[in-house]
C-alpha cells in the first residue's frame, strides 16, 4: 500500500513540482549568468534545486567527510555513478562551488542544456578515453581561480549498483594540472531511480567525501594513471554499502 501511495505521490505531486522547479532554476541560471554573475548563478540555483528535489522525493541525506575538501583550492572530485539522483546528491550537498563535466547529450535537453552551457559546465563527447584533452582545455580557466571539477570516471550509470571500470580522463586532468583528487562515495541513488526506470522509490542516500589524493610528482603515463584510478576506485569501494560491492 505504501508503495502504491508513493507512486501516486510521484506522478501527481513530485513530477509536476519538479518540472516547474527545473524550469525556474534553468531560467534563473541563464538570466544570472547572462548578467555577468556566473560565480553565483552557476552554483546556487542548482544547489537549491537539488536540495529541494531530494526533500520533495522524501529521501533523507547523510553527508560525511566535508572536512576533507581542500580549502580554497581547486580539485577534481571523482565519484561512483549509481543513478540520476547522483546529480542532486552532489550538487545539493557537496557544499562547495564546482563545474560539472557531463555528456554532450545533456546539452540537448530543453532549458537544462542551455542553463548548463550558461553556467560554464563542460561537455564532452561520450567516447572511449573520456575526451581528456577536450576536458583539460575547457577546464583550465575555471580551475585557475579556485573552482573545482566533478567527474564520474565510470562514464555512465551502473546497471546493478556496482561500479564498472574507471576511465582515465579525470586522472589525466588532475595529473596534468597537478591538482588533488578527492574521491566521493555515493550510496542510495541506485535504489531511488536506477537507469531504465521511471518510477521513484523512497530511499535514504549517503555522500562520503574521502581524503584528497595528491598528484604531485606523478608521472602521467598509462601505468601511472591506471594506478591512480585503481587507488581512488578502491577508496570509493571501501565505503560502499555491502550490496554494491
Amino acid at each position: 500500500m505504501k508503495r502504491i501511495l508513493y507512486i501516486l505521490y510521484t506522478w501527481l505531486i513530485f513530477v509536476p513540482v519538479f518540472l516547474v522547479l527545473t524550469l525556474l532554476t534553468a531560467l534563473v541560471t541563464m538570466a544570472g549568468c547572462f548578467l555577468g554573475n556566473e560565480s553565483v548563478f552557476s552554483y546556487w540555483p542548482g544547489r537549491i534545486w537539488s536540495r529541494l528535489t531530494c526533500y520533495l522525493a522524501l529521501c533523507p541525506v547523510t553527508v560525511r567527510g566535508r572536512e576533507h575538501i581542500p580549502a580554497g583550492k581547486s580539485c577534481v572530485f571523482v565519484a561512483n555513478h549509481q543513478g540520476a539522483f547522483d546529480i542532486f546528491l552532489i550538487y545539493g550537498f557537496l557544499g562547495v562551488p564546482f563545474k560539472w563535466v557531463m555528456k554532450e547529450g545533456i546539452g540537448k535537453i530543453p532549458f537544462v542544456g542551455a542553463a548548463c552551457r550558461a553556467a560554464g559546465f563542460i561537455f564532452v563527447e561520450n567516447k572511449k578515453g573520456g575526451g581528456s584533452v577536450q576536458v583539460i582545455r575547457k577546464a583550465e580557466r575555471y580551475l585557475a581561480n579556485g573552482t573545482s571539477i566533478v567527474i564520474f570516471p565510470e562514464g555512465s550509470r551502473t546497471y546493478d549498483g556496482k561500479m564498472i571500470r574507471f576511465r582515465k580522463g579525470a586522472y589525466q586532468l588532475a595529473a596534468d594540472l597537478k591538482l588533488p583528487l578527492v574521491p566521493i562515495t555515493l550510496n542510495g541513488p541506485f535504489e531511488i531511480l536506477p537507469i531504465g526506470s521511471l518510477n521513484l522509490k523512497r530511499h535514504r542516500m549517503e555522500l562520503i567525501i574521502h581524503p584528497p589524493v595528491s598528484t604531485e610528482g606523478l608521472v602521467p603515463d598509462r601505468k601511472g594513471l591506471e594506478l591512480l584510478a585503481d587507488q581512488t576506485r578502491q577508496t570509493i569501494a571501501s565505503a560502499l554499502w555491502e550490496k554494491y560491492r
